[in-house]
């Protein structure tokens, strides 16, 4: 008989500053050795669930409990965070929050410092960590001067540094690139059947996830647990999207071509799916969807010219990079951790200067523009919400831009309701900025930029950390100010969004632009995606499965249509 490692009986959490419980009625069980699966939407107390096994709640986010929890058998309220620290290991969606060394090799040290390790022992069990996350060669760097994606490999290295046996994954993937992601999921399966460890992933990237088993999918929505069960029955159960979870978009495709969704088809990945007589009517379907064109604006509004940057003499990091977004474009820059991306975002909103090269803004050389006058034409959303919130409430927030051009109290009322409206966060906004949740702190980033109506936006990870039905909003949004003339360049990890809503995609790797061509050829192209550690869409694979040769094409109609229909 399996041993009951986690067990909440009719638990409930509630902040000190909210009136209502957070998480409420948990009942749940989670074996030794099991590996679970937590999905829902933003707000629904995935998080907090995951902060009451790990004790920062009540201990770091003060609160009251009622009901029990128990963990690795004992009662979790008569523990402390120190003790809880030893039976579980958590990797938060926000790496910088759990940060503590100066070097990389110090934070992958810091627990085994606190159990008084000897230093030779320590030196080995840190080396075969960062070997093991592949972050060895940044040993003696700093972590806050790290990707997005190099930094969550860190944490994931200080959670195998010591015998821990649950591991707890917060959005794990949010700053990684599709291949390391990839990787990663890999790895936490790899460690997780390994040692028997209990792995419990919080995760809105559904799709990589699913590339490795999971035992159990837990479903919460409005603070409580509404499934339980395999990723099966809960796909042939339609539960995912009626939470506002975005579902594999292999599974989309079947839908639009009225395939029935049953458990003959093995849908946990699409790897393993088995279509049987639907590959003639996927097929059907997809050679009566009719193509569309789109008008494209050849009028440039960024343009970078034989662009090179580098922090030192050592490190090229962008090496001879040209290209043009044009008025109107919905683009995206993608590519492995590391490969340029953000820096390119940082150069144009002139945060650096280039090394060589110019970066022209609507036919203009933006070298002598100071910060702020590329701020009134260019708003910039940075990956890390906490990176650019300067006050404690939503509202003062969102409105501190608008309170700086000298709008009216009544125009800043109306402008700010609006956008916060858009962007889900209406009703917090008369909440302090420390209450929410990471992926609520992105919105608010986002409506604080969306609110000025710059030319154009440039957004860090637009979409880490949100639930589909959020993410949808947010993109919708975009969509409409793209419309209206508002050009939108997007760095992202994010495929699905990069196929659904850009027309344009600019690819790099190593510093070096390797591709400027549409998202679906792009997702296509084999050596693109292993240069730029990209991912095929499971789009592409179906194709495949039904022996469609133009995966190109394939991907391109499903966009259109399912364009169409949203």
């Amino acid at each position: 008989m399996k041993k009951k490692i986690i067990e909440f009986k009719d638990f409930s959490f509630q902040y000190r500053v909210q009136a209502e419980p957070t998480v409420k009625n948990i009942n749940l069980t989670i074996y030794e050795g099991e590996k679970v699966l937590i999905v829902g939407p933003s707000g629904s107390g995935k998080s907090t669930l995951s902060h009451c096994i790990n004790g920062l709640a009540p201990f770091f986010y003060d609160g009251f409990v009622t009901g029990q929890l128990s963990i690795n058998g004992n009662d979790a309220t008569k523990m402390n965070i120190f003790e809880i620290s030893k039976i579980v290991g958590t990797v938060l969606q926000d790496p910088d929050s759990q940060f503590i060394g100066l070097t990389v090799g110090e934070d992958i040290a810091f627990k085994l410092e606190n159990y008084c390790v000897s230093q030779d022992e320590m030196i080995d069990k840190v080396n075969k960590s960062a070997e093991l996350v592949d972050i060895k060669k940044e040993l003696y760097t700093s972590p806050y001067k790290l990707s997005g994606g190099q930094k969550q490999r860190v944490t994931l290295a200080g959670v195998t540094v010591d015998d821990v046996k649950i591991l707890l994954f917060d959005e794990p993937l949010a700053s990684l690139d599709p291949a390391t992601g990839e990787s990663a999921i890999e790895l936490i399966d790899k460690m997780q059947k390994q040692n028997n460890k209990t792995a419990i992933i919080i995760e809105h990237r559904l799709e990589d996830v699913l590339h490795c088993d999971v035992d159990r999918v837990i479903v919460m929505d409005k603070g409580e647990i509404i499934a339980d069960t395999t990723i099966d029955e809960i796909i042939r159960k339609d539960i995912l999207r009626k939470v506002g979870i975005r579902e594999p978009l292999y599974l989309t495709a079947l839908r639009y071509a009225n395939c029935e969704i049953n458990n003959t088809l093995n849908l946990k990945n699409i790897e393993t799916l088995e279509l049987g007589e639907y590959k003639e009517k996927i097929k059907a379907w997809y050679e009566n969807i009719e193509a569309y064109e789109s008008d494209e604006n050849k009028n440039p509004i960024l343009e970078l010219d034989n662009v090179n940057f580098s922090y030192n003499k050592e490190k090229q990091i962008l090496k001879n990079v040209s290209f043009k977004i044009n008025k109107g474009d919905m683009a995206a820059i993608v590519g492995r951790n590391g490969a340029g991306k953000s820096t390119i975002s940082k150069l144009v909103c002139g945060f650096y200067k280039p090394t060589s090269g110019r970066i022209l803004f609507d036919g203009n050389d933006m070298v002598d523009d100071t910060i702020k006058e590329r701020s009134e034409k260019i708003g910039f959303v940075m990956q890390n919400p906490n990176q650019m919130i300067s006050k404690t409430m939503v509202y003062d927030e969102v409105a501190f831009g608008l309170k700086i051009r000298g709008l009216s109290d009544s125009q800043i009322k109306e402008r700010v309701y609006e956008t916060l409206k858009i962007c889900g966060l209406y009703g917090y906004r008369n909440w302090p900025i420390s209450a929410l949740s990471f992926g609520q702190k992105k919105r608010v980033t986002i409506a604080s930029i969306l609110v000025l109506n710059p030319e154009m936006i440039i957004l860090d990870e637009p979409t880490a950390g949100q639930d589909f039905k959020h993410y949808t909003e947010i993109m919708e949004f975009l969509v409409d100010l793209n419309k209206k003339g508002v050009t939108i360049l997007m760095v992202t990890h994010d495929m699905h969004l990069m196929l659904e809503y850009t027309n344009k995609v600019i690819v790099l790797s190593e510093g070096e632009k390797i591709a400027d061509n549409i998202p679906a050829y792009v997702l296509t192209n084999k050596e693109i995606i292993e240069k730029a550690n990209l991912k095929e869409t499971s789009l592409h694979q179906l194709a495949l499965k039904c022996n469609i040769e133009d995966t190109t094409k394939f991907v391109n109609r499903f966009i259109d249509y399912d364009r169409r229909v949203r």
